[in-house]
Order: structure tokens, then sequence, then C-alpha cells
């Protein structure tokens, strides 16, 4: 019997809400902005929007420091904006997920103010604290973002955890207490019609400090089956934690069907294959194509019928596919297309990233134009480390976060239709000739070809629920898979490369039916041109329609 769960059969949207639309003129994107685009959402025809963090927040790690779980950050609008937003959405079919950051507050959260006043304090308990004197921290644990991951307090004479930025410290999960008012939170945007929850870095709230121990705690799994079960459980929400610890064996019981956690899982496997072994992401390498393939595989195999994946190339912390994967020259339309045919032919949820759906590109800034922190940082330290300045400048333009949080491009006006004031960020130049609003007249535009995709999946069983075999595996310039249902099966091949590509192994799909290519003319079925991407059905399936 088909599973119906409604998050099996969509495809959500990711905004990054600073950077989506302006509706006052600020240089800031606000929630007011994307309630005025909700009809383009629609017309795409996505069924869920993921808003990057909107809480009440001092900004010290772009939202990702909540001050007030419960309120809306000025700068996005106010609580009535947010209601009005989740109202505006359902009428459109469309359900509003919010980013939750469980695993650390902000220090100006009115719970941190009262933990450091003293040991004594009744909120002192609800964050990590280590004793110790002021110049020996517990132990080596450093933060993600650089530095110990302790921060001392003199008020306490105690070091507090924060596995992130110092303004960023550790709830202790292992405290009852602080699980209960989570919950309590997390029923209240409930009640208030939230569709869902993207829960970030999920894997890492119960973390054991005296073991050197972060991701994956002994408690991680009763902890979220806990919160499963007092929240997520008593509605039909779309719940995807952030782990980039899983392993398709971890992913099993986060996504587990009898659904005792989690709808889905992040994992990451798949986006950090080009960058040299045992180093940093801006340590560049060449994308091992085979072991790319290899990766899709793993977890396609591994969650069928035991877990469910979640599909993307995108997000905020992710550079443009079309520029990491593609190609954002000659042929950007046609790589977009064929990086959107590999994903959404794949059993899973899919997520467009925004603007993914135009074929949006990395931008080229002077360092002096860099807002990410992380990108500043990086530059500061190489400099200081003796690299060239080129070859830092080279790593940047390749995977700096703000490659993904460029404005979104809505038309060629000024500053990309995102505002009518100074853009918090430049926009990306290319915008004149990347935009909406050609796009949605131009029939075969990248934002058409997403849109039957969606129609696609929507339609064929074998694409929501079929199984995943790979085809052409030693092959270096295609990745292709067939997905099977009962008698039921579709091909999808992608040419990732420039070149014409002769495909012998093609020829019993000859007599197919062409569910949806990414050129226009139909071509030699044995033949991919450059970036083609196809998605057939055998022709055995559609004599009987």
């Amino acid at each position: 019997m088909q599973d119906t769960k409604w998050w099996k059969q969509t495809v959500v949207y990711q905004i990054y809400p600073r950077s989506f639309k302006d509706s006052n003129g600020d240089g800031i994107g606000d929630i007011p902005g994307i309630i005025e685009k909700l009809d383009y959402l629609k017309e795409l025809g996505i069924g869920a929007v993921w808003l990057s963090p909107v809480c009440k927040s001092p900004q010290a790690d772009n939202g990702y420091d909540i001050s007030d779980y419960q309120d809306i950050d000025p700068i996005f609008g106010s609580l009535a904006d947010m209601e009005k937003l989740i109202k505006e959405a359902a009428d459109r079919d469309i359900r509003i997920m919010m980013d939750l950051v469980l695993n650390h507050t902000s220090d100006e959260h009115p719970w941190f103010v009262e933990a450091k006043k003293g040991r004594d304090n009744p909120y002192h308990d609800y964050y990590v604290w280590k004793d110790g004197t002021k110049d020996v921290p517990p132990n080596d644990l450093r933060a993600a973002f650089g530095g110990s991951a302790w921060e001392w307090v003199p008020e306490c004479g105690q070091y507090y955890l924060h596995q992130f930025a110092v303004k960023q410290p550790d709830l202790n999960w292992d405290n009852p207490k602080v699980r209960k008012e989570i919950y309590k939170m997390i029923r209240w945007w409930m009640d208030k019609g939230i569709g869902g929850f993207r829960l970030d870095v999920i894997d890492l709230i119960a973390k054991e400090p005296d073991r050197l121990v972060l991701a994956e705690g002994e408690h991680l799994h009763t902890y979220i089956q806990e919160m499963s079960r007092e929240t997520f459980q008593k509605a039909e929400l779309i719940t995807v934690g952030e782990a980039w610890s899983a392993t398709v064996d971890t992913a099993k019981k986060f996504s587990n069907p009898d659904g005792s956690e989690l709808s889905m899982v992040f994992q990451f496997e798949h986006m950090v294959l080009d960058q040299q072994k045992g180093k940093e992401k801006w340590d560049l390498d060449g994308l091992p194509f085979i072991e790319w393939k290899k990766v899709f595989t793993k977890w396609q195999q591994g969650l069928h019928g035991k877990g469910w994946n979640s599909l993307f190339l995108e997000n905020h912390d992710l550079p443009r596919s079309v520029s990491r994967f593609g190609n954002e020259g000659k042929y950007r339309v046609q790589s977009a297309k064929m990086l959107a045919t590999l994903i959404h032919g794949m059993e899973g949820t899919p997520y467009i990233y925004q603007g993914e759906e135009l074929g949006m590109t990395n931008v080229r800034y002077d360092i002096e134009e860099y807002r990410d922190i992380e990108t500043l940082n990086l530059y500061k330290e190489r400099m200081e480390q003796g690299y060239s300045e080129m070859e830092i400048m080279q790593s940047i333009y390749a995977k700096s976060r703000d490659n993904a949080r460029t404005p979104m491009q809505w038309d060629d006006s000024p500053c990309a239709g995102f505002t009518t004031g100074t853009p918090w960020i430049r926009c990306n130049p290319n915008y004149t000739m990347i935009h909406a609003r050609a796009q949605m007249i131009e029939e075969d535009s990248v934002f058409h070809y997403y849109q039957r995709l969606i129609k696609l999946r929507k339609q064929e069983r074998v694409i929501q629920s079929g199984g995943y075999e790979p085809l052409l595996e030693e092959n270096p310039y295609v990745f292709a898979y067939i997905r099977q249902l009962g008698s039921e099966q579709i091909l999808v091949i992608c040419n990732f490369t420039d070149k014409e590509q002769h495909i012998k192994e093609l020829q019993e799909w000859e007599n197919g039916k062409l569910l949806l290519g990414n050129y226009i003319e139909e071509h030699d079925r044995c033949c991919l041109r450059p970036y083609e991407a196809k998605i057939v059905k055998e022709d055995a399936q559609c004599e009987k329609e």
C-alpha cells in the first residue's frame, strides 16, 4: 500500500528571509516581503516553505542565536506578520516550516541571563557548566567557529560550553526542565498552525563533554523520541533534522517509518567530496564523480522502505549548485535543469533553495564586500598563515556561504527588485540576465522546468516511492539510474559534461516515452548532448496506459 504522508509527495522551498524580498526599503528581506511572493511560490508548485530563523535574535550568527523562541525579530517583522504568513500560505495549500535551534540559545536569552548570575540560580542548570580556573579550560574541546568551546564566567567560577560562537551557550538537555520548556514552546507554534520544523544541528543535543562526545551522544535518540511523542506526533508535521554526523544506519533511526522520531534528516556525505580529504572545505579538490554517484546509491538503497531521504544540492550554507556541479557559462540553463532532474528523480523529499529554480550562480566580490563571518575569518587566518591572496579568494569564490545569500533576483530593475533601498549585501551583477520575471514569461526557462518536474513527481508514483537501481556506475561522465515500482520503470539519465556522450546501453529505452527532457527538440536516444538530462518511461508500461 502506498504511504500517503503529504511530505513524501511534495517539494519544499527554502527561504533565507534576509535575502528573499524586502517590503520596507531597509535593505533586509522580511516576512511581509515573503507574503508578497506567495503567489510566485504557488505557481512554482511547492507544498511547503522552510524559513531560515526568524525568531528574535541579536544576529550574532544570522539568527541561529535565538533570544526569544516565541517572538519574531524586528528586522523581519512582527508576530502578527508571522501569523498572517501562516494563514496566507495555508490559503494557497503551502505549509510553513520553522527553523528551530534547540542545541543552544543566545547568551541574551533570559534563561542564560539568569543562569550566569550564580550556581544557585534556578536556570543555572539549563546550560552546560564545568568547574575550572580562569586560565585552564575543562578540556580541549574546540568550537566549530574556532577557539576553545569553553568560556569562563567569573561570577560563577565556572566555564560554559559553546559548540559554536561564544554568544551561543549550549543547552543542557539532560535537565528535564529544559526539555519540558522546549516541548511547550514547540506546541505553542503548532497551535499557531506551523506545518513543520527544521531542527538545527539536532545530532549535537545529547553532548557528553566530559567524554569529548558532541555528536550522537548516548541519549540522543531517547530525547528525540520523547520530543516527538510530546510534540510532532500530535499533528501531521514535516520534521527534518540537520545531522552532519548521520550515517545510513543512524538515519534509519532518525527517519524510522513508525514516526517515532523525525520525518527525515539532512545528511551531507554527498556535499563534502570536492575538498581535499581530511582538510577543510576551503581546500578545494575536483569532484570524484564515480564516488559521488556511489554515495547517492548508498543512501537511496539504504533508506528505501526503512527511512526517508532529503534531496538537495543547495542551502543557505552551500554554494550555488550550477557553479559547483554544472556549468555557469555557456550551458548554465541546460546544466541547471540537468541537476534538478538528477535530484527530483530520486526517492525522498526534494528541497529547492531560493533562486535555484532560476539557475542563480556564485558571486565574486572584493573581500570588503563579503558579509559572512566564516568567510572573513578564513581570509584573515589564511593571510596570516602565508597563503597567497589569489589562492584564498579562489576558495572563497567556490565555497563562501555568501554565494547563497545574495539577494533573490526578481527582475532587472535596480537591486534586482529585491529592495528599493541599499541591500544588506550586494546583488550578483548577473541579475540583469538571470531573474524571475523573464523566466516566468519564457516557456523554456529553468523556472518552468522546475515547475514541470514538480508536476511530474506528483503524477508518477514510481518517482515518489519506487526502488532505485544505478546504471553506468563506472562511467565518469554520466549519472544514470532506474526507478522501479511493481511493473513500472523509469530511467533518469544526466550528462555531466559539455561533450556529447554516446551510450549504447540506452538502446533498450529507445522506444520509451520521454516524460521530460531539458532540450526542446528530441534527439538520438543513445546520444546525450552537453548537460542533457532525460526521464524516460519504459515502452511496455506506456502501451498499457
